[in-house]
């Protein structure tokens, strides 16, 4: 048994930053060499601002008998967010519903393809700040809705234009089973440096973000949640 303590150092944590920002087009030529399992392989993603993340659902249902609250049922959850950003992939024009016919001209309100991205987190504390670690974030089957573009005379206090996507999810099966359990369907995989001995030098974070982000020998490739779960699961 031990005694609870607060406050012990290294233990005031916190989150921020969004960074390394990487789109993965979906499938569009399933004879295609370069496509991993209905995604493309990844485009960076410069100019990346904020990602919010925003789950929702799970309410709660009450149920009541003899003259009580009986029981408490939970609806499916869905997980969506909004995406900020000064500049995005021209890959990503085919998910922005903008099509170019030919070079210069672009044809806006077409369909909207989904994808996937990925992006890093800063998990800092009070005694490593900012280096403390990381998290890798990946979504799955995001869909976007349109976004306002405002735009202003140049004056003595200029500012970029921000595009805004709010983003919703269809999620996809995870394909993990653990001693007979298996797991609902989910649009999120997260990767925690600091839960992994060695941090961000941990071999097998290493290689996800390798994986995701590409090599000199390999082009940048998403990696589904079974995938995920068998490089850190691997002995």
């Amino acid at each position: 048994m031990a005694e609870l303590i607060w406050d012990a150092t290294g233990e005031h944590l916190y989150e921020t930053g969004t960074r390394n920002g990487i789109y993965f087009p979906t499938l569009t030529d399933s004879t295609a060499t370069d496509y991993h399992l209905g995604y493309g392989k990844g485009v960076a993603w410069n100019g990346l601002t904020g990602v919010t993340e925003t789950p929702s659902g799970a309410e709660e249902n009450a149920q009541y008998a003899d003259d009580i609250k009986y029981l408490a049922l939970r609806g499916t959850e869905d997980f969506g967010g909004t995406i900020e950003c000064f500049a995005y992939p021209d890959a990503f024009k085919q998910s922005n519903g903008e099509v170019s016919p030919v070079a210069g001209m672009t044809i806006g309100q077409q369909s909207r393809r989904a994808f996937g991205f990925a992006f890093k987190s800063v998990k800092g504390n009070e005694v490593l700040g900012n280096d403390f670690g990381e998290k890798i974030h990946i979504v799955y089957n995001a869909t976007i809705s349109p976004s306002e573009r405002a735009y202003a005379t140049v004056n003595q206090d200029p500012e970029a234009i921000t595009f805004s996507y709010e983003f919703t999810t269809t999620p996809i099966n995870v394909g993990i089973t653990i001693e007979g359990q298996t797991f609902k369907k989910t649009s999120l995989v997260t990767i925690d440096s600091t839960l992994l001995s060695g941090g961000t030098n941990n071999a097998k974070y290493k290689q996800i973000w390798d994986t995701l982000k590409g090599t000199s020998e390999k082009d940048s490739q998403i990696l589904l949640p079974h995938e995920v779960y068998a490089i850190l699961s691997a002995t």
